[in-house]
């Protein structure tokens, strides 16, 4: 079974996965097509998802998009504080 992350309420990863993807220079369409060439089922309805922090992420899927935007776990979770 595949490990999801809950974002409850708290759009800051996928905020800073948009962050990420513009500063790569990517788009969401490209991001996509990166996953899907890590055997990663997405679409760009389900990317979009992740950006709006309405999507519970696979860590696969985080492992991947760390790899796509050559970065690492704590640039991905800046901000991220677990005093829910």
């Amino acid at each position: 079974m595949e490990q999801k992350l809950r974002q409850i309420n708290d759009i800051s990863l996928g905020n800073n996965l948009r962050n990420l993807r513009n500063a790569a220079n990517l788009t969401q369409e490209q991001v996509v097509a990166q996953l899907q060439l890590r055997n990663l089922p997405t679409t760009r309805s389900i990317y979009s998802q992740i950006e709006a922090g309405t999507y519970n992420i696979k860590i696969s899927e985080l492992i991947a998009l760390a790899e796509i935007f050559h970065t690492d776990f704590n640039t991905i979770f800046n901000g991220l504080s677990n005093n829910k």
